[in-house]
């Protein structure tokens, strides 16, 4: 069982994870990413901005639930991400996995966030609380961390 979700609304992660629940694995590891109050070039952040292609995104997600399950054996996954404008304190992301145990669980829940975040294609901006706004370059921390799992 591999759910994608890719839309503007909040949600509810406990709500997104209960499917994995009723697979009988031994585990359900998850992980959701909070929109922070950073300070920017410009400011204060107040809210990102979430851009996509919506048929290379759903497609690239997809690429990244069955790598996990084919590598971890999962029972599930779950990936969803917020797209639009997202107001600091609220969630993102969220990805979930579900295994016979825990250790391949909580690796494939790492495994996807960090692939994720360089895999998957969103372009962020961040609005400050002056007005302006600047687009987000990826890290190079975060390169590192995907580049791991190779």
């Amino acid at each position: 069982m591999i759910g994608i979700y890719v839309q503007e609304e909040r949600f509810d992660a406990g709500v997104m994870q209960a499917p994995l629940h009723a697979l009988g694995g031994g585990a359900v590891a998850s992980f959701t990413g909070i929109a922070r109050a950073d300070h920017g070039e410009g400011g204060d952040v107040i809210a990102i901005e979430l851009e996509h292609y919506p048929a290379m995104t759903v497609a690239a997600l997809e690429i990244l639930a069955r790598q996990a399950e084919q590598r971890w054996g999962l029972l599930g996954s779950v990936i969803i991400h917020r797209t639009g404008r997202i107001a600091v304190g609220e969630e993102i992301v969220m990805v979930a996995a579900a295994a016979a145990h825990r250790a391949a669980a909580l690796e494939a829940c790492a495994f996807l966030i960090d692939r994720l975040k360089t895999d998957a294609p969103f372009w962020k901006k961040e609005i400050y609380a002056g007005g302006s706004s600047a687009w987000v370059t990826a890290k190079d921390t975060d390169t590192a961390r995907a580049d791991k799992w190779d």
